[in-house]
């Protein structure tokens, strides 16, 4: 089993596919295309931890620059119908902590910003996940912060759950959508944070 590569750089495709050249020899690894830019050009080093997929047909690497985002990876094939491209998929769209907070808050919005998870799919993957990945962080004093990162007080409705499924109905991309939501105030009225939203999203367009 190869658990991680520590080598040169060679090849960074926008697809998130990179080749990694360890002791004269190149790895093809798969890697979340969000990573790719943080790799850096080629000839930098880089150390990837890796997982090896086996299959009758191939042996595929995939690999992600901390443990934690292997630790999910694995986490979500372990999930039933969740092969590696989409766990890959929503690696790219949430941080392994952003994962923790969606599913500890039965968040479905948050997975259907997934390209391909719709909500039978990502309500099915909030009940598989609780019991695969860690606890979700919190904040001071055991706060508990929301999939974007903002407190929530105790017994609060996930509000921005709402905003975040009317932005995405709307044809906002996954990236405008967390924007957007990361700079709302605190507030359980979902007309007014979603007022909030389209008018951040006016002046940013």
């Amino acid at each position: 089993m190869i658990g991680s590569l520590r080598g040169t750089l060679l090849e960074a495709g926008l697809d998130g596919t990179v080749v990694v050249e360890v002791g004269g020899v190149g790895y093809r690894v798969a890697v979340p295309p969000v990573a790719v830019p943080g790799l850096g050009s080629p000839g930098a080093g880089v150390v990837l931890h890796t997982h090896l997929a086996v299959r009758e047909d191939a042996l595929t690497l995939y690999g992600f620059p901390h443990r934690d985002e292997r630790a999910c990876f694995e986490a979500l094939i372990g999930a039933h119908g969740v092969g590696p491209a989409l766990a890959l998929a929503v690696l790219s769209v949430h941080t392994p902590d952003a994962l923790r907070r969606a599913v500890a808050d039965d968040d479905v919005g948050a997975l259907c910003l997934v390209p391909g998870v719709g909500r039978k799919t990502a309500a099915r993957l909030l009940i598989e996940l609780k019991d695969r990945l860690g606890p979700a962080p919190s904040g001071p004093e055991g706060e508990r912060l929301d999939a974007d990162g903002a407190r929530l007080p105790a017994g609060a409705p996930p509000a921005r759950a709402e905003v975040r499924q009317a932005l995405a109905s709307l044809g906002y991309e996954a990236d405008e959508v967390r924007e957007a939501v990361r700079e709302l105030p605190e507030s359980d009225d979902v007309a007014s944070l979603l007022r909030a939203a389209l008018a951040h999203l006016g002046r940013s367009r």
